[in-house]
């Protein structure tokens, strides 16, 4: 029975070919192979004599809790924003630098802030070769997420998987050889700093350890466990802290991790009870057979990544190895089936990087092979978290987004300290980086630490997994976070004093810096446009939260009346949208950050129909910005051009963002593009770049935003399409108001789709194709707008089916 269910299971959804390959070892990192479970997490380099997996568990986070609040910054804050009403932004930013940053070295290397690290390495050294190594293949294949590394030694065939399971929370790596005495190799537990390692029972290695936490001496402890096990027989023997197998056909090796992280995102973390909880799981993992452990992880894998398929049609070169196929994509582009798969494996990083109980997927992910991390490998608020988690919903990964509302609702009671400190106000307020240890103060430099709205971005999250999930015991949950960022930021508006209007301050838009009439540079302002936005969407989004929920009426008018109050969106002279209240030069015009148009996505402020003004100034901002850039920024723009209905643009973007690189340091000259195994390269590897681009490809096929007030969501389909994606299907995409769309289309034209309402009470929606279109609702016709062909509203009733036919 188990092996007719593991054959059904491997079976289901693999149609489509998946895999990133190679037909060699990886040479660094940024080649290896990435398997995850959300919470632990490996890189397969796959060397045929001496082999090695990168080792990572989510929370191996360095540092400790700290407040780092300045607690009386907010006395100094009156003089700050007068200097700013004045003119005098640089002496306010240095003002600012001097009273109003975090009280302490912030993010600072070697201090409380902490990094996230990696857990360290399995090592493992093979003996008895008996030949060349030939027909070499290394896999990672996206139906079953399983990396697999294959080859021919001599005449003796090899081959070594490596899973992350879900089910028993512990990696896999099973070594075979078609020698049934072939396998004889020594295996390691290594990490560079703070490890001890030691046997573990006569077939296991312990390793542990305490990471830094800036000097105070409660750090994180952190465990891991080695066990092999031989199912063909042969010998196992601890030796200078090392386990030597020899005379084996297989050999099955198990890793568990965990650490003592009891911070404020609490789930499936462990505690005190980390050293046997590392303990249990290797143990009953360990007494499962190989078949068994594989089919339990892809039914548990497949259950979330099975929900989307993604086919265009068109030139496939799968037959190359994927550092091939980037170059010969650079090159000469058509090859659809590269762009299908790259969009799944963003689907696939995020189920491996993010799952329920466990702590948010950071800059990296999951991965990450150093003690020091680029930017600690943590969580910034002016963009990346966020950004990280845009295709949670649209791509039917609702249950990987609640790492991060889990991490949201952590910040609320360091929050309140902050927004006390700072701005006197009552509520909560998080700035631009954080951790799992709850950071909520600016950062160390006012150019880039003053940016105040990372909350109100953060709760658009809440507010867009309630969209997608109609579920309202979560709503009730998280309305009061909602209800306590709007609190803090009704307290602390200021108004302007040209026009009177509602403002942030002191702010700046994200790492960004502006010229004043005298020449002089200046990051430090008040009411940046992308503030604005995000507090204008806050305020609406916490006022429908206590409209469904039927509570806070006088707070939710409030709400409403501050909301037309806020700094509108303004087109400068030169017709592009402005980032600032007033028209400021522009110091880097190609600058990677294009944050004031947060409100064309991930925010529809910015519509194609309905404010057509405002988005024919976001088109010129676009074109101004440029498309290269590093390659977060570039996977952004996907989303940007997406929304502007250009699909054209879009990929070409995409494109670029596929650009083959070596790049590994920070620079930012060179633009990102993608790594062998197909990583964003910021540069270095930084993940929000796969992520975004993930959203960005399923914005071209489906979006669900409002074209206008007062609308219900409008779901378009194709909205972005590329010429050369000539025909395909997507299967599975999720629209808001708990909607699953279902598209085909042929020679660029719509052919048929279905919507299905999954979650949710029978509601209208309307829907925009692009061409003529037929609408039934559960077999039954209805009639259409003969004033906009493609544009349909009806009524979809609970667990209704629209059928729509051109």
């Amino acid at each position: 029975m188990l092996l007719l269910l593991a054959s059904v299971i491997m079976k289901i959804g693999s149609t489509v070919p998946l895999s990133i390959w190679f037909d060699k070892p990886a040479a660094s990192f940024q080649s290896s192979l990435p398997v995850g479970n959300g919470r632990l997490g490996g890189m397969m380099f796959g060397d045929p004599t001496s082999d090695k997996v990168v080792l990572n568990e989510i929370s191996m986070w360095s540092g400790r809790p700290a407040d780092q609040n300045r607690v009386d910054a907010w006395k100094s804050r009156e003089h700050i924003v007068e200097l700013l009403k004045q003119g005098k932004n640089v002496e306010a930013e240095s003002l600012m630098n001097a009273t109003f940053t975090c009280d302490g070295p912030g993010g600072q290397e070697g201090g409380p802030y902490g990094c996230y690290q990696v857990l360290g390495e399995l090592r493992l050294k093979f003996d008895g070769e008996t030949g060349p190594v030939s027909n070499y293949r290394r896999e990672l294949d996206l139906n079953d997420a399983v990396a697999k590394t294959t080859f021919t030694s001599g005449s003796v065939s090899q081959s070594r998987e490596l899973i992350a399971s879900g089910p028993d929370q512990v990696l896999v790596y099973r070594l075979k050889s078609s020698d049934r005495h072939g396998l004889n190799l020594s295996v390691s537990l290594t990490r560079a700093e703070r490890a001890k390692v030691e046997q573990d029972g006569d077939h296991g290695l312990m390793m542990s350890g305490r990471l830094s936490d800036g000097g105070k001496g409660d750090a994180l402890s952190y465990m891991s466990r080695l066990r092999v096990v031989l199912p063909g027989g042969g010998t196992v023997r601890f030796d200078s802290g090392q386990l030597a197998i020899s005379n084996a056909g297989e050999a099955l090796i198990f890793v568990s991790a965990a650490t003592d992280y009891s911070g404020p995102v609490m789930g499936r973390h462990f505690g005190n009870a980390y050293a046997e909880a590392t303990l249990q799981q290797v143990d009953k993992a360990s007494r499962k057979s190989w078949k068994s452990l594989l089919a339990a992880h892809i039914k548990e894998y497949r259950r979330l990544f099975n929900r989307v398929s993604l086919r265009i049609d068109g030139n496939n070169r799968a037959n190359l190895p994927t550092p091939q196929r980037l170059e010969e994509f650079w090159k000469n582009g058509n090859d659809p089936a590269l762009e299908a798969l790259y969009m799944q494996f963003g689907r696939y990083l995020l189920i491996s990087s993010s799952r329920e109980g466990g702590l948010p997927a950071n800059l990296q992910g999951l991965w990450a092979e150093e003690i020091q991390t680029p930017w600690n490998g943590d969580y910034h608020l002016d963009i990346n978290v966020q950004m990280n988690y845009w295709l949670a919903e649209s791509t039917n990964l609702s249950e990987c987004h609640l790492p991060l509302t889990s991490l949201i609702e952590s910040l609320v009671k360091p929050g309140e300290r902050t927004a006390k400190a700072y701005y006197s106000a009552p509520g909560w307020i998080a700035h631009v980086i954080t951790n799992p240890w709850a950071f909520t103060a600016p950062g160390e430099s006012a150019s880039w630490g003053s940016t105040c709205t990372g909350s109100g971005w953060l709760c658009w999250h809440l507010w867009e997994h309630w969209l997608h999930s109609n579920d309202r015991a979560y709503l009730k949950r998280v309305y009061p976070v909602m209800k306590g960022a709007s609190e803090c930021f009704l307290s602390m508006l200021l108004e302007e004093p040209k026009h009177g209007w509602l403002v942030t301050g002191p702010s700046n838009s994200p790492e960004n810096a502006f010229r004043l009439p005298d020449g002089r540079a200046a990051h430090t302002c008040l009411g940046p446009t992308m503030d604005e936005q995000i507090l204008r969407e806050l305020f609406e989004n916490t006022a429908d939260a206590a409209r469904e929920l039927g509570v806070d009426t006088d707070f939710a008018s409030k709400l409403d009346s501050a909301r037309k109050r806020l700094a509108p969106n303004q087109i400068g002279p030169d017709g592009r949208l402005q980032e600032w209240l007033e028209p400021y030069q522009d110091v880097e015009v190609h600058h990677r950050h294009t944050s004031h148009l947060y409100g064309l996505f991930p925010g529809d402020q910015i519509t194609k129909y309905g404010t057509p003004d405002l988005a024919e100034a976001a088109r010129k901002t676009l074109i101004t910005r440029g498309d290269e850039s590093t390659g977060w920024s570039m996977a952004w723009k996907i989303c940007f051009w997406a929304r502007l209905g250009d699909g054209d643009h879009a990929e070409t973007l995409l494109h670029r963002l596929l650009k083959p690189t070596g790049a590994k340091g920070y620079n930012y000259a060179n633009g990102g593009g993608s790594y062998p195994n197909l990583f964003d390269a910021h540069p270095p590897f930084q993940i929000d770049g796969n992520f975004g681009a993930t959203a960005g490809i399923a914005e071209m096929l489906m979006q669900s935003n409002r074209e206008r007030p007062n609308e219900p969501y409008t779901v378009s389909l194709l909205p972005a399409l590329p010429t050369s994606w000539k025909s395909g299907s997507i299967k599975g995409l999720r629209a808001r108001d708990g909607i699953e769309v279902d598209i085909d289309w042929a020679n660029g034209k719509l052919a048929s789709a279905t919507l299905r309402r999954k979650t949710g009470p029978a509601g209208p929606v309307r829907m925009r194709a692009n061409c003529a279109v037929t609408v039934s609702i559960d077999g039954q016709p209805i009639p259409t707008d003969t004033n906009e062909p493609g544009v349909v509203t009806f009524t979809l009733p609970t667990n209704g089916v629209a059928t729509v036919k051109v």
